[in-house]
């Protein structure tokens, strides 16, 4: 069987999501009896392995990275009667893409970190490139499946008038979807370096910190842990958590031990010395069911005084011990008196 033929990649504008097409072979009006279909597969350079796709289609939309050279390669592929049920496959056909880069490495941004809050706004920021000149413009562009062309930011975190982060709202159709992003600056007589990087804002997701963190310990010494999931408009079913426990006399000497949930919001942990300062801690990530990867959240701590059962029995033993003292010390001055006043007479208080 031949290979397809006129395979082409263009791209539309939409910051990496590039189109590639191509004909079926020519003699594929002659295989009546056969079902063809195309074996296309992709990457960028530098990649070490290709993503695979098995379609009838001839026409495919793929995402690349677009400050390297996007690869693609296609076969046909035939079976059924005409084949005696084998599959038959043709030569490969490969074609390249690139989009010409503009200005040196060293002036693209540096440090470009994303952060999707609360499952609610994604912010992003970034540090002008080594080699930006002063009064560099920074914009920021995003482009993800479901929008008509790519859109610009219009919430800029600026550092001396200078465009350094953005904040992105409302971007929930774009969860478990590849986001296409573009730093691109600008300057007068320079040409700088854009950046492009895809995300996907379930991999990037920090929750608030748990909420009415409740601790008791009971009867037993055992410790009673329970608190609400965060706000926000992080699901409940998508949360993991961790609690740290402590148990020294001085917070910052405390070896905190952990222990982890899934989607549980409580816990009933055995003390291990039953000291008398307890401090307890709870963070909260998106799980391995949601996300590949996440960020924790803050830790929300509480730090309370247990007494000890010694400790209450003292305390209960200190009254008495003081109440006996005192009568003690009342009867030893009475008697001192006593002994000192001749039997039958007052005393007299002499005036000198």
């Amino acid at each position: 069987v031949a290979p397809p033929q006129d395979l082409q990649i263009t791209d539309p504008g939409l910051l990496g999501s590039l189109d590639i097409e191509w004909k079926p072979p020519p003699n594929v009006q002659t295989f009546n009896e056969c079902t063809v279909k195309y074996k296309f597969e992709y990457r960028n350079t530098g990649d070490r392995d290709w993503k695979v796709i098995f379609t009838r289609k001839l026409k495919f939309r793929a995402g690349f990275d677009l400050s390297r050279t996007a690869e693609v390669k296609v076969q046909t592929l035939l079976e059924g009667r005409c084949t005696d049920d084998v599959e038959v496959q043709s030569d490969w056909i490969y074609a390249t893409f690139q989009v010409p880069l503009q200005g040196k490495l060293e002036s693209e941004v540096q440090n470009f970190h994303c952060i999707y809050h609360d499952w609610e706004y994604l912010k992003c920021t970034w540090q002008p490139g080594l080699l930006s000149p002063h009064g560099v413009h920074y914009g920021l562009y995003y482009w993800y499946e479901g929008l008509d062309h790519a859109a610009q930011c219009d919430d800029y975190i600026q550092d001396h008038g200078i465009n350094i982060g953005c904040m992105l709202q409302n971007l929930s159709q774009a969860e478990y979807k590849d986001l296409s992003i573009c730093v691109n600056g600008s300057a007068a007589a320079t040409l700088l370096r854009p950046l492009y990087v895809t995300l996907r804002l379930h991999n990037l997701a920090k929750p608030s910190p748990p909420k009415q963190l409740v601790v008791s310990v009971s009867a037993s010494e055992e410790l009673h842990v329970a608190w609400s999931p965060p706000g926000g408009e992080t699901p409940a079913q998508c949360l993991e958590y961790e609690v740290q426990l402590a148990e020294e006399q001085e917070e910052a000497e405390a070896a905190w031990a952990s222990v982890s949930t899934q989607m549980e919001t409580a816990l009933t942990i055995s003390r291990a010395n039953q000291s008398r300062i307890l401090c307890v801690r709870v963070r909260g990530r998106t799980n391995i069911f949601c996300a590949d990867q996440g960020f924790w959240s803050e830790w929300t701590q509480e730090c309370f005084s247990v007494s000890r059962k010694e400790d209450k029995q003292l305390f209960i033993l200190i009254p008495v011990i003081l109440s006996l003292s005192s009568s003690l010390i009342i009867f030893m001055l009475i008697g001192q008196c006593k002994k000192r006043s001749p039997a039958g007479k007052p005393l007299h208080t002499s005036v000198g």
